[in-house]
Protein backbone atom coordinates (compact mmCIF):
# COMPACT_ATOMS: atom_id res chain seq x y z
CA UNK A 1 0.00 0.00 0.00
CA UNK A 2 1.92 3.00 -1.25
CA UNK A 3 0.93 6.55 -0.37
CA UNK A 4 -0.65 8.15 -3.43
CA UNK A 5 -0.02 5.06 -5.58
CA UNK A 6 -2.56 3.37 -7.81
CA UNK A 7 -4.05 0.01 -6.98
CA UNK A 8 -2.47 -2.98 -8.68
CA UNK A 9 -4.39 -4.09 -11.73
CA UNK A 10 -6.57 -7.10 -11.07
CA UNK A 11 -4.54 -10.25 -11.67
CA UNK A 12 -5.62 -13.02 -14.03
CA UNK A 13 -5.91 -15.29 -11.00
CA UNK A 14 -8.30 -12.92 -9.26
CA UNK A 15 -10.31 -12.50 -12.47
CA UNK A 16 -10.75 -16.28 -12.66
CA UNK A 17 -11.77 -16.49 -9.02
CA UNK A 18 -14.35 -13.72 -9.42
CA UNK A 19 -15.78 -15.35 -12.52
CA UNK A 20 -16.10 -18.66 -10.69
CA UNK A 21 -17.71 -16.98 -7.69
CA UNK A 22 -20.22 -15.18 -9.91
CA UNK A 23 -21.13 -18.50 -11.56
CA UNK A 24 -21.36 -20.66 -8.44
CA UNK A 25 -22.09 -18.29 -5.54
CA UNK A 26 -25.05 -16.09 -6.51
CA UNK A 27 -25.59 -14.91 -2.94
CA UNK A 28 -21.98 -14.93 -1.81
CA UNK A 29 -20.28 -12.34 -4.01
CA UNK A 30 -19.82 -9.32 -1.73
CA UNK A 31 -18.38 -6.11 -3.08
CA UNK A 32 -16.99 -3.30 -0.89
CA UNK A 33 -18.56 -0.58 -3.05
CA UNK A 34 -20.90 -2.27 -5.50
CA UNK A 35 -19.27 -1.30 -8.78
CA UNK A 36 -17.70 -4.08 -10.88
CA UNK A 37 -14.24 -2.50 -10.76
CA UNK A 38 -14.27 -2.66 -6.95
CA UNK A 39 -14.85 -6.41 -6.70
CA UNK A 40 -12.04 -8.24 -4.98
CA UNK A 41 -11.11 -11.62 -3.55
CA UNK A 42 -9.46 -11.43 -0.14
CA UNK A 43 -6.24 -13.40 0.24
CA UNK A 44 -5.45 -12.61 3.88
CA UNK A 45 -5.96 -10.15 6.69
CA UNK A 46 -3.98 -9.22 9.77
CA UNK A 47 -4.48 -6.52 12.35
CA UNK A 48 -6.34 -3.58 10.84
CA UNK A 49 -5.58 -4.45 7.22
CA UNK A 50 -6.58 -6.90 4.52
CA UNK A 51 -4.92 -7.92 1.27
CA UNK A 52 -6.55 -9.01 -1.99
CA UNK A 53 -5.28 -11.69 -4.36
CA UNK A 54 -3.83 -9.05 -6.67
CA UNK A 55 -1.50 -7.81 -3.92
CA UNK A 56 -3.35 -4.65 -2.85
CA UNK A 57 -3.37 -3.93 0.89
CA UNK A 58 -6.12 -1.86 2.49
CA UNK A 59 -6.85 -0.30 5.86
CA UNK A 60 -9.98 -2.23 6.77
CA UNK A 61 -13.00 -0.63 8.44
CA UNK A 62 -15.35 -3.30 7.16
CA UNK A 63 -13.85 -5.80 9.63
CA UNK A 64 -16.04 -8.65 8.39
CA UNK A 65 -19.12 -6.46 9.13
CA UNK A 66 -17.89 -5.77 12.61
CA UNK A 67 -16.72 -8.98 14.31
CA UNK A 68 -13.01 -8.24 14.20
CA UNK A 69 -12.97 -5.86 17.16
CA UNK A 70 -9.43 -7.02 18.00
CA UNK A 71 -8.41 -6.91 14.36
CA UNK A 72 -7.72 -9.84 12.07
CA UNK A 73 -5.76 -12.89 13.21
CA UNK A 74 -5.15 -11.61 16.72
CA UNK A 75 -2.22 -13.68 18.06
CA UNK A 76 -3.89 -14.54 21.39
CA UNK A 77 -7.05 -15.77 19.66
CA UNK A 78 -5.14 -17.68 16.99
CA UNK A 79 -3.00 -19.39 19.64
CA UNK A 80 -5.95 -20.34 21.83
CA UNK A 81 -7.95 -21.72 18.90
CA UNK A 82 -4.95 -23.62 17.49
CA UNK A 83 -4.45 -25.41 20.79
CA UNK A 84 -8.18 -26.09 21.16
CA UNK A 85 -8.39 -27.70 17.71
CA UNK A 86 -6.16 -30.50 18.94
CA UNK A 87 -8.89 -31.44 21.42
CA UNK A 88 -11.64 -31.72 18.82
CA UNK A 89 -13.96 -29.19 17.23
CA UNK A 90 -17.54 -30.26 18.02
CA UNK A 91 -19.10 -32.52 20.63
CA UNK A 92 -22.77 -31.47 20.88
CA UNK A 93 -22.31 -32.25 24.59
CA UNK A 94 -21.53 -29.51 27.06
CA UNK A 95 -17.85 -28.63 27.36
CA UNK A 96 -15.57 -26.68 29.66
CA UNK A 97 -14.96 -23.63 27.42
CA UNK A 98 -18.72 -23.13 27.00
CA UNK A 99 -19.31 -23.33 30.76
CA UNK A 100 -16.49 -20.90 31.48
CA UNK A 101 -17.77 -18.51 28.82
CA UNK A 102 -21.28 -18.60 30.28
CA UNK A 103 -19.82 -17.66 33.66
CA UNK A 104 -17.95 -14.72 32.13
CA UNK A 105 -21.02 -13.42 30.30
CA UNK A 106 -23.11 -13.52 33.46
CA UNK A 107 -20.38 -11.51 35.19
CA UNK A 108 -20.07 -8.92 32.40
CA UNK A 109 -23.47 -8.40 30.77
CA UNK A 110 -26.01 -6.58 32.97
CA UNK A 111 -29.10 -8.54 31.88
CA UNK A 112 -27.39 -11.94 31.85
CA UNK A 113 -28.52 -14.34 34.56
CA UNK A 114 -28.43 -17.34 32.21
CA UNK A 115 -27.10 -17.97 28.71
CA UNK A 116 -27.68 -20.10 25.61
CA UNK A 117 -25.18 -20.33 22.75
CA UNK A 118 -25.92 -20.24 19.03
CA UNK A 119 -24.18 -19.86 15.67
CA UNK A 120 -25.16 -16.38 14.46
CA UNK A 121 -26.81 -13.17 15.47
CA UNK A 122 -29.82 -14.12 13.35
CA UNK A 123 -30.26 -17.26 15.43
CA UNK A 124 -29.87 -15.44 18.74
CA UNK A 125 -32.57 -12.92 17.82
CA UNK A 126 -34.83 -15.67 16.47
CA UNK A 127 -34.58 -17.60 19.73
CA UNK A 128 -35.09 -14.45 21.81
CA UNK A 129 -38.40 -13.87 20.06
CA UNK A 130 -39.36 -17.52 20.50
CA UNK A 131 -38.71 -17.25 24.24
CA UNK A 132 -40.70 -14.03 24.46
CA UNK A 133 -43.67 -15.57 22.66
CA UNK A 134 -43.61 -18.59 24.94
CA UNK A 135 -43.38 -16.40 28.04
CA UNK A 136 -46.23 -14.13 27.04
CA UNK A 137 -48.41 -16.60 25.16
CA UNK A 138 -48.68 -13.98 22.38
CA UNK A 139 -47.33 -13.92 18.82
CA UNK A 140 -46.73 -10.32 17.79
CA UNK A 141 -43.59 -8.24 18.23
CA UNK A 142 -42.86 -4.52 17.94
CA UNK A 143 -39.71 -3.49 16.08
CA UNK A 144 -38.39 -0.18 14.78
CA UNK A 145 -38.36 1.06 11.21
CA UNK A 146 -34.94 0.72 9.59
CA UNK A 147 -33.55 -1.67 12.21
CA UNK A 148 -31.86 -4.87 11.08
CA UNK A 149 -32.16 -8.01 13.22
CA UNK A 150 -30.90 -10.80 10.97
CA UNK A 151 -32.53 -13.11 8.48
CA UNK A 152 -35.53 -14.51 10.37
CA UNK A 153 -38.93 -13.96 8.75
CA UNK A 154 -40.19 -11.70 11.53
CA UNK A 155 -36.88 -9.85 11.78
CA UNK A 156 -36.55 -9.11 8.07
CA UNK A 157 -39.36 -6.55 8.09
CA UNK A 158 -38.96 -2.83 7.43
CA UNK A 159 -35.17 -2.87 7.69
CA UNK A 160 -32.69 -0.37 6.27
CA UNK A 161 -33.52 -1.67 2.77
CA UNK A 162 -37.20 -0.66 2.95
CA UNK A 163 -38.44 2.37 1.02
CA UNK A 164 -41.33 3.43 3.24
CA UNK A 165 -44.69 4.52 1.88
CA UNK A 166 -46.60 7.53 3.13
CA UNK A 167 -48.16 7.28 6.55
CA UNK A 168 -46.97 5.60 9.73
CA UNK A 169 -44.44 2.75 9.58
CA UNK A 170 -45.77 -0.70 8.82
CA UNK A 171 -44.32 -4.17 8.37
CA UNK A 172 -42.88 -4.56 4.87
CA UNK A 173 -41.01 -7.81 4.01
CA UNK A 174 -37.52 -7.11 2.71
CA UNK A 175 -37.14 -10.40 0.89
CA UNK A 176 -39.18 -12.59 -1.38
CA UNK A 177 -40.01 -15.97 0.13
CA UNK A 178 -41.30 -14.64 3.45
CA UNK A 179 -44.86 -15.85 4.14
CA UNK A 180 -47.40 -13.05 3.85
CA UNK A 181 -48.71 -14.00 7.27
CA UNK A 182 -45.37 -13.07 8.89
CA UNK A 183 -46.09 -9.36 8.42
CA UNK A 184 -49.30 -9.73 10.41
CA UNK A 185 -47.27 -10.50 13.53
CA UNK A 186 -44.95 -7.47 13.32
CA UNK A 187 -45.77 -3.92 14.35
CA UNK A 188 -43.34 -1.15 13.42
CA UNK A 189 -42.58 2.13 15.19
CA UNK A 190 -40.25 5.06 14.45
CA UNK A 191 -37.01 4.99 16.44
CA UNK A 192 -36.58 7.70 19.08
CA UNK A 193 -40.32 8.50 19.11
CA UNK A 194 -41.54 7.41 22.54
CA UNK A 195 -45.00 8.93 22.03
CA UNK A 196 -45.55 6.84 18.90
CA UNK A 197 -44.43 3.70 20.75
CA UNK A 198 -46.72 4.45 23.66
CA UNK A 199 -49.69 4.89 21.34
CA UNK A 200 -49.01 1.57 19.60
CA UNK A 201 -48.59 -0.29 22.88
CA UNK A 202 -51.73 1.21 24.33
CA UNK A 203 -53.74 -0.20 21.41
CA UNK A 204 -51.94 -3.51 20.91
CA UNK A 205 -50.22 -4.54 24.16
CA UNK A 206 -52.50 -7.52 24.69
CA UNK A 207 -51.42 -8.96 21.32
CA UNK A 208 -47.70 -8.43 21.83
CA UNK A 209 -44.95 -10.64 23.19
CA UNK A 210 -41.91 -8.41 22.86
CA UNK A 211 -40.37 -5.08 21.98
CA UNK A 212 -37.22 -5.63 19.90
CA UNK A 213 -34.70 -2.81 19.54
CA UNK A 214 -31.14 -2.08 18.52
CA UNK A 215 -30.15 0.27 21.35
CA UNK A 216 -27.86 1.99 18.83
CA UNK A 217 -29.97 1.59 15.68
CA UNK A 218 -27.38 1.04 12.95
CA UNK A 219 -25.52 4.28 13.86
CA UNK A 220 -28.47 6.31 15.17
CA UNK A 221 -27.96 7.06 18.85
CA UNK A 222 -30.90 6.86 21.25
CA UNK A 223 -32.08 10.27 22.34
CA UNK A 224 -31.95 10.96 26.10
CA UNK A 225 -34.74 9.10 27.86
CA UNK A 226 -35.80 6.99 24.89
CA UNK A 227 -34.46 3.63 26.04
CA UNK A 228 -35.48 4.34 29.64
CA UNK A 229 -38.97 5.17 28.44
CA UNK A 230 -39.07 2.05 26.30
CA UNK A 231 -38.14 -0.09 29.28
CA UNK A 232 -40.83 1.59 31.38
CA UNK A 233 -43.50 0.91 28.77
CA UNK A 234 -42.42 -2.73 28.50
CA UNK A 235 -42.70 -3.09 32.28
CA UNK A 236 -46.10 -1.39 32.33
CA UNK A 237 -47.55 -3.88 29.87
CA UNK A 238 -45.49 -6.89 31.00
CA UNK A 239 -43.79 -7.19 27.61
CA UNK A 240 -40.36 -8.73 27.07
CA UNK A 241 -37.79 -6.06 26.17
CA UNK A 242 -35.17 -7.53 23.80
CA UNK A 243 -31.96 -5.68 22.98
CA UNK A 244 -30.28 -6.74 19.76
CA UNK A 245 -26.65 -6.20 20.76
CA UNK A 246 -25.15 -8.28 17.98
CA UNK A 247 -23.25 -5.16 16.85
CA UNK A 248 -22.95 -3.20 20.10
CA UNK A 249 -22.14 -6.07 22.47
CA UNK A 250 -18.49 -5.68 23.61
CA UNK A 251 -17.91 -3.03 20.94
CA UNK A 252 -19.33 -0.30 23.20
CA UNK A 253 -17.73 -1.78 26.30
CA UNK A 254 -17.62 -5.05 28.20
CA UNK A 255 -21.26 -4.55 29.18
CA UNK A 256 -22.32 -3.40 25.72
CA UNK A 257 -24.93 -0.75 24.97
CA UNK A 258 -26.98 -1.66 28.03
CA UNK A 259 -24.05 -0.65 30.20
CA UNK A 260 -23.19 2.39 28.03
CA UNK A 261 -26.75 3.74 28.09
CA UNK A 262 -27.73 2.47 31.54
CA UNK A 263 -30.82 0.47 30.55
CA UNK A 264 -31.13 -3.27 31.24
CA UNK A 265 -33.37 -5.36 28.97
CA UNK A 266 -35.01 -8.70 29.74
CA UNK A 267 -33.11 -10.50 26.97
CA UNK A 268 -30.23 -9.60 24.70
CA UNK A 269 -28.68 -11.14 21.61
CA UNK A 270 -24.88 -11.01 21.34
CA UNK A 271 -22.59 -11.89 18.44
CA UNK A 272 -19.94 -10.46 16.13
CA UNK A 273 -17.29 -9.02 18.49
CA UNK A 274 -17.88 -11.82 20.99
CA UNK A 275 -15.75 -14.39 19.16
CA UNK A 276 -13.45 -12.47 16.78
CA UNK A 277 -14.77 -13.88 13.53
CA UNK A 278 -15.62 -17.40 14.64
CA UNK A 279 -19.29 -18.29 14.02
CA UNK A 280 -20.90 -17.80 17.40
CA UNK A 281 -23.63 -15.92 19.23
CA UNK A 282 -25.24 -15.86 22.64
CA UNK A 283 -28.69 -15.20 24.03
CA UNK A 284 -28.62 -13.83 27.57
CA UNK A 285 -31.35 -12.81 29.93
CA UNK A 286 -33.40 -13.13 33.07
CA UNK A 287 -33.24 -16.60 34.58
CA UNK A 288 -37.01 -17.17 34.62
CA UNK A 289 -37.22 -16.44 30.88
CA UNK A 290 -34.17 -18.51 29.99
CA UNK A 291 -35.48 -21.40 32.10
CA UNK A 292 -38.13 -22.01 29.44
CA UNK A 293 -35.31 -23.54 27.42
CA UNK A 294 -34.52 -26.28 29.94
CA UNK A 295 -35.04 -29.74 28.42
CA UNK A 296 -37.77 -31.99 29.78
CA UNK A 297 -40.42 -29.41 30.67
CA UNK A 298 -43.88 -30.95 30.60
CA UNK A 299 -46.00 -27.81 31.08
CA UNK A 300 -46.38 -27.00 27.38
CA UNK A 301 -44.10 -23.95 27.64
CA UNK A 302 -40.77 -25.56 26.84
CA UNK A 303 -38.74 -23.78 24.16
CA UNK A 304 -36.21 -25.56 21.94
CA UNK A 305 -32.97 -23.55 21.82
CA UNK A 306 -30.43 -25.97 20.41
CA UNK A 307 -28.45 -26.79 17.30
CA UNK A 308 -25.69 -29.17 16.24
CA UNK A 309 -22.91 -26.59 16.58
CA UNK A 310 -24.34 -24.60 19.47
CA UNK A 311 -21.73 -24.03 22.20
CA UNK A 312 -18.98 -25.51 20.04
CA UNK A 313 -15.68 -25.45 21.96
CA UNK A 314 -13.64 -23.73 19.24
CA UNK A 315 -15.79 -20.60 19.07
CA UNK A 316 -16.20 -20.59 22.85
CA UNK A 317 -12.41 -20.73 23.21
CA UNK A 318 -12.04 -17.84 20.74
CA UNK A 319 -14.55 -15.82 22.76
CA UNK A 320 -12.73 -16.46 26.02
CA UNK A 321 -9.43 -15.39 24.47
CA UNK A 322 -11.06 -12.25 23.07
CA UNK A 323 -12.56 -11.32 26.44
CA UNK A 324 -9.18 -11.67 28.13
CA UNK A 325 -7.73 -9.20 25.64
CA UNK A 326 -10.65 -6.77 25.98
CA UNK A 327 -10.30 -6.80 29.77
CA UNK A 328 -6.72 -5.55 29.61
CA UNK A 329 -6.30 -2.06 31.11
CA UNK A 330 -6.70 0.77 28.63
CA UNK A 331 -8.09 -1.25 25.71
CA UNK A 332 -11.40 0.57 25.47
CA UNK A 333 -9.85 3.94 26.20
CA UNK A 334 -7.49 3.49 23.23
CA UNK A 335 -10.34 2.25 21.02
CA UNK A 336 -12.44 5.29 21.87
CA UNK A 337 -9.51 7.66 21.31
CA UNK A 338 -8.64 6.25 17.89
CA UNK A 339 -12.24 6.02 16.78
CA UNK A 340 -12.84 9.56 18.00
CA UNK A 341 -9.88 10.83 15.97
CA UNK A 342 -11.31 9.22 12.86
CA UNK A 343 -14.85 10.45 13.43
CA UNK A 344 -13.72 14.01 14.22
CA UNK A 345 -11.27 14.00 11.31
CA UNK A 346 -14.02 12.94 8.93
CA UNK A 347 -16.21 15.85 10.03
CA UNK A 348 -13.30 18.30 9.78
CA UNK A 349 -12.36 17.15 6.27
CA UNK A 350 -15.89 17.54 4.93
CA UNK A 351 -16.47 20.86 6.68
CA UNK A 352 -13.19 22.27 5.34
CA UNK A 353 -14.18 21.23 1.81
CA UNK A 354 -17.68 22.70 2.17
CA UNK A 355 -19.45 19.33 1.95
CA UNK A 356 -22.58 18.92 4.08
CA UNK A 357 -22.27 15.89 6.33
CA UNK A 358 -23.63 14.51 9.58
CA UNK A 359 -21.61 11.83 11.37
CA UNK A 360 -23.69 9.58 13.60
CA UNK A 361 -22.85 6.77 15.99
CA UNK A 362 -20.20 6.08 18.59
CA UNK A 363 -16.42 6.31 18.34
CA UNK A 364 -15.95 2.64 17.41
CA UNK A 365 -18.88 2.45 14.96
CA UNK A 366 -20.05 5.49 13.01
CA UNK A 367 -21.21 6.66 9.61
CA UNK A 368 -21.14 9.76 7.41
CA UNK A 369 -24.52 10.87 6.09
CA UNK A 370 -24.36 13.45 3.32
CA UNK A 371 -27.11 15.74 4.52
CA UNK A 372 -27.50 18.94 6.52
CA UNK A 373 -30.52 17.61 8.42
CA UNK A 374 -30.76 16.12 11.89
CA UNK A 375 -30.63 12.33 12.17
CA UNK A 376 -33.08 10.87 14.65
CA UNK A 377 -34.75 7.93 12.92
CA UNK A 378 -34.71 5.89 9.73
CA UNK A 379 -36.80 8.31 7.68
CA UNK A 380 -34.50 11.21 8.51
CA UNK A 381 -31.61 9.27 6.96
CA UNK A 382 -33.48 9.01 3.66
CA UNK A 383 -32.76 12.70 3.02
CA UNK A 384 -29.05 11.89 2.81
CA UNK A 385 -27.43 11.72 -0.61
CA UNK A 386 -26.84 7.99 -1.18
CA UNK A 387 -25.03 8.57 -4.49
CA UNK A 388 -22.53 10.83 -2.76
CA UNK A 389 -22.06 8.23 0.01
CA UNK A 390 -21.28 5.59 -2.60
CA UNK A 391 -18.87 7.92 -4.35
CA UNK A 392 -17.17 8.61 -1.02
CA UNK A 393 -16.66 4.87 -0.51
CA UNK A 394 -15.22 4.56 -4.03
CA UNK A 395 -12.79 7.41 -3.39
CA UNK A 396 -11.64 5.79 -0.16
CA UNK A 397 -11.13 2.45 -1.90
CA UNK A 398 -8.95 4.17 -4.51
CA UNK A 399 -6.84 5.31 -1.55
CA UNK A 400 -6.66 1.83 -0.01
CA UNK A 401 -9.35 2.27 2.64
CA UNK A 402 -12.28 -0.15 2.85
CA UNK A 403 -15.49 0.63 4.75
CA UNK A 404 -18.82 -1.10 5.24
CA UNK A 405 -21.67 0.10 3.04
CA UNK A 406 -23.29 2.03 5.89
CA UNK A 407 -20.71 2.41 8.63
CA UNK A 408 -17.09 2.43 9.75
CA UNK A 409 -16.04 -0.25 12.23
CA UNK A 410 -12.90 0.57 14.22
CA UNK A 411 -10.72 -2.11 15.83
CA UNK A 412 -8.20 -2.13 18.65
CA UNK A 413 -5.62 -3.16 16.02
CA UNK A 414 -5.86 0.06 13.99
CA UNK A 415 -2.61 1.85 14.76
CA UNK A 416 -1.47 5.43 14.34
CA UNK A 417 -0.26 4.77 10.81
CA UNK A 418 -3.67 3.38 9.83
CA UNK A 419 -5.38 6.41 11.35
CA UNK A 420 -3.11 8.92 9.61
CA UNK A 421 -3.51 7.19 6.24
CA UNK A 422 -7.26 7.22 6.68
CA UNK A 423 -7.38 10.89 7.69
CA UNK A 424 -5.36 11.74 4.59
CA UNK A 425 -7.84 9.72 2.51
CA UNK A 426 -10.72 11.64 4.11
CA UNK A 427 -9.12 14.96 3.17
CA UNK A 428 -8.49 13.89 -0.42
CA UNK A 429 -11.95 12.39 -0.86
CA UNK A 430 -13.61 15.49 0.57
CA UNK A 431 -11.80 17.73 -1.94
CA UNK A 432 -12.92 15.52 -4.85
CA UNK A 433 -16.52 15.48 -3.64
CA UNK A 434 -16.51 19.25 -3.35
CA UNK A 435 -15.03 19.64 -6.85
CA UNK A 436 -17.52 17.20 -8.37
CA UNK A 437 -20.46 18.81 -6.59
CA UNK A 438 -22.40 15.56 -6.93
Amino acid sequence: MADGGARNARSAHEERLLATAARLLPSGVRNPVGTPDAAMVVASARGGRLRDTSGNEYVDYLLGSGPMLLGHAHPAVVDAVSRALERGSSYLLVNEPAIELAERLVELVPCAEAVSFHNSGSEAVFYALRLARAWRGRDKILKFEGAYHGMGDAALMSTQWTRPTDGPPRAVPDSAGIPASAADDVLVAPFNDLDAVAAILERHHDELAAVLVEPLQRTLAPQPGFLDGLAGLARRYDLVLVFDEVVTGFRLGLGGAQQRYGVTPDLCALGKSLSCGHPFAALCGRSELMALGRPGRDDGRGVLLTGTYSANPISATAALAALRELERPGVYERLEERGGRLRDGLERAMTAAGVDVRVSGEASVFEAWFTDGDLVDFRSTLAADRARAMRFAELLLERFVVKAHEKFFVSTAHDDDDIERTLAAFDAAARVLAAEGC
